[in-house]
């Protein structure tokens, strides 16, 4: 038995305080989820569950929100994951074990994401001390162990010797294939009348060197913008896909593996090689890959360690020509390698790292 992805759409992803500043949640998911439902083939009634990574958000279940704001029957109740950056894989991998235990028939699964409407978070405390805000929630039991994902960036890069320069030439590399990329037709929903990427541009050794330096060498060029966005596949069932008229990619594996939160960025290592073992894959199998570039260094690491070739992954440009929608951006990559695979063929990879040394891939396969 297999699961099958028969149709993927992603918006635009723009800079917080962008294009979609004043959009809501619904606003920037429910538009790709009619698109990617209606280009399927299939009908709102056909859905069984709408699975949705967001990680910024307040609660209050975001899935049955874009449910109801979608054209979704009221039936599909609406599930939400938060597993920061990890989640809009983690999406498309939880559909998969829901079709693969015949749960469910049909799951449109993904992540949606607003950097710029997300809400003020503040710690409170029992002794009457006024409440005061924080940015970054802790990821780890242990102060001393839960860094600033800028700071584990850095010690990644010392740890493994990537340095500066290189970290430069990965992002000035992911601008320069996402310009000369052009997205797949209909991998792209317009919204608010953004239609194409809007933070791409054509960056060079003098602007790198400019950059404002945040840790080290990690620096503001080298580093993905925070960002809003969504994107959202459409996961389906042996029996659905042979009556379907659109090609279908298979959804073959997926793992989620925790490893050290002092280096969250090399946790997707042991995810990759696990997934690629499981499906009987090496490395050399794989024609496409879509690797996050929350940070460069985290990029080359990951393409490094797990033995990838660079001249497959991010072949359109990655997060750091885009920006970085936390809980839609795995669901990003897993549409556009779902858009390269039906075009070109072969097997193909998504990973993604995530805050407290979390790393998830997925194998698909056309």
């Amino acid at each position: 038995m297999t699961a099958w992805i028969a149709a993927a759409c992603r918006s635009a992803v723009a800079p917080r305080d962008g294009a979609f500043a004043a959009l809501s949640l619904q606003e920037l998911a429910a538009p790709v989820i009619d698109a990617v439902l209606a280009q399927s083939g299939l009908e709102p009634s056909d859905v069984d569950e709408l699975i949705a990574s967001n990680a910024l958000g307040a609660g209050g279940n975001p899935a049955r929100v874009l449910a109801l704001a979608a054209s979704l029957p009221e039936r599909v109740a609406g599930l939400s994951l938060d597993r920061q950056c990890a989640g809009g894989l983690d999406a498309l991998n939880l559909a998969r074990h829901m079709v693969l235990a015949g749960a469910a028939d049909v799951v449109i699964a993904g992540g949606v994401e607003s950097y710029s409407r997300r809400p003020v978070r503040m710690r409170t405390y029992p002794d009457g001390r006024p409440p005061e805000r924080y940015e970054q929630a802790s990821f780890t039991p242990w102060p001393d162990r839960d860094p600033d994902m800028t700071v584990a960036a850095q010690a990644l890069g010392a740890l493994l010797g990537i340095g500066r320069d290189e970290q430069d030439a990965w992002a000035m590399r992911s601008h320069r294939l996402a310009r000369a990329a052009a997205p797949a037709p209909g991998e792209v929903v317009e919204i608010a009348g953004l239609r194409a990427d809007s933070f791409t541009r054509d960056l060079r050794p003098a602007l790198c060197r400019r950059a404002k330096v945040l840790c080290g060498d990690v620096t503001t060029a080298n580093t993905a913008v925070a960002a809003d966005g969504s994107a959202f596949v459409v996961v389906v069932s042996d029996r659905v896909a042979r009556r379907l008229s659109v090609p279908c990619v298979a959804l073959r594996g997926g793992r989620t593996l925790g490893g050290t939160p002092d280096l969250p960025g090399l946790a997707p290592v042991a995810a990759i090689r696990e997934v690629l073992a499981a499906e009987g894959l090496r490395p050399a199998d794989l024609s496409a890959a879509e690797v996050m570039e929350a940070y460069a260094v985290q990029a080359v690491a990951c393409v490094r360690e797990a033995g990838l070739d660079p001249e497959i992954v991010n072949g359109g440009g990655g997060a750091l020509a885009r920006g970085h929608p936390v809980g839609a951006s795995g669901a990003i990559n897993a549409v556009r390698l779902f858009h390269t695979l039906r075009r070109q063929g072969g097997t193909g990879l998504a990973a993604i790292a995530a805050a407290g040394g979390i790393g998830t891939a997925l194998v698909l396969s056309a």
